[in-house]
């Protein structure tokens, strides 16, 4: 069992990134460990070149990333930890792979079409290619498993096709270049919205620092920031069908079952028949309990970027180690020389 999986390293990891990503980061983390397998874990750097960037914001903002990631759990002696820019393969191997992978497939990705929108001419070249690289980033180590969310399923697919095509083309059926990767999608991926909006995504890019809780907010910005979440004046539902077309409490409630390890209705069964007024106090403290400690390792980490860059350096030299016997197979296969 290989895992892996990349975050990419633009503005505050937040709660939604939590919840949806990176404590199912520490979960595989600790599955493939104890597995005898081996989980991967980088911060996608690279893919923020597809899209306009500050670059001391860009190197600010992986070091923050680093320290989130420890601090919630994530164990460099335990995983392999680096940024990709540190690993020349994986922009080697999406060069090897561009031969391989088709316009028509590339213009089919949906996040592509929705980045781009209308004015796709003006758009960067790394947009477009941006999920060969991805394919690039799971095909390179041999992963057997990627943890997905729905918005990536299509891009998982893509590298599935390019590896197919791609071991069809040039490798043999006993010796195919590269393993065909599976999806995993965790089963209680929690879906975590707007504090402000409980139709849209909590977003790291959202203009409104109070639509979201920041990994890195102290528990008085928690306590506030809960407290003036949009919600409607009704109380809470005693039952799960009273949250629909009321978007603002299902995502507090949703929220408040995410970290209490709770379905939305064992929270209602609680909570059912009360106003917000006390709701609300009960989700924040809920919400400290279970983040501040995190808060507190990251704020402890986050400016020791010598204990940072070290972290990155091991896992770049052990991600380098993996990928080299595939990315040397790519090569063979292609009839390039590689010294």
């Amino acid at each position: 069992m290989r895992v892996v999986s990349g975050i990419q390293p633009t503005g505050k990891p937040h709660l939604g990134n939590y919840l949806g990503a990176i404590r199912n980061y520490v979960a595989l983390q600790d599955d493939a460990h104890a597995a005898g397998g081996e989980c991967l874990i980088f911060i996608a750097d690279l893919h923020a070149l597809s899209m306009a960037h500050d670059p001391a914001e860009l190197r600010s903002s992986t070091l923050e990333l680093v320290a989130t990631l420890v601090a919630c759990g994530l164990d460099p002696d335990k995983a392999i930890l680096f940024n990709q820019a540190q690993v020349p393969l994986h922009p080697e191997m999406q060069w090897l792979l561009n031969g391989t992978a088709r316009m028509g497939w590339l213009n089919r990705m949906t996040q592509w079409k929705d980045k781009a929108g209308k004015n796709r001419e003006g758009q960067s070249v790394a947009l477009f290619t941006y999920p060969v690289l991805q394919a690039a980033d799971v095909l390179l180590y041999q992963a057997t498993h990627v943890p997905v969310g729905e918005d990536q399923k299509q891009h998982l697919e893509l590298a599935r096709d390019i590896a197919q095509k791609f071991n069809n083309d040039f490798g043999t059926e006993d010796a195919p270049i590269f393993t065909l990767p599976d999806p995993i999608i965790p089963k209680e991926a929690a879906r975590i919205m707007s504090l402000r909006d409980g139709s849209a995504k909590m977003s790291k890019s959202d203009p409104s620092d109070m639509s979201r809780i920041n990994l890195s907010d102290d528990a008085d910005m928690m306590a506030q920031k809960v407290k003036k979440a949009k919600t409607d004046p009704e109380p809470l539902p005693s039952e799960e069908a009273g949250l629909a077309n009321r978007p603002e409490a299902k995502n507090l409630v949703g929220i408040y079952g995410a970290l209490a390890g709770q379905s939305a209705a064992e929270v209602l069964a609680q909570f059912g028949g009360q106003g917000f007024g006390a709701f609300k106090p009960a989700l924040a403290d809920l919400l400290v309990a279970k983040l501040g400690p995190i808060r507190d390792r990251f704020v402890e980490l986050k400016d020791d970027s010598e204990a940072l860059d070290a972290i990155l350096a091991r896992g770049a030299a052990k991600a380098r180690e993996r990928g080299k016997p595939t990315l040397d197979a790519a090569y063979r296969a292609l009839g390039l020389v590689r010294h």
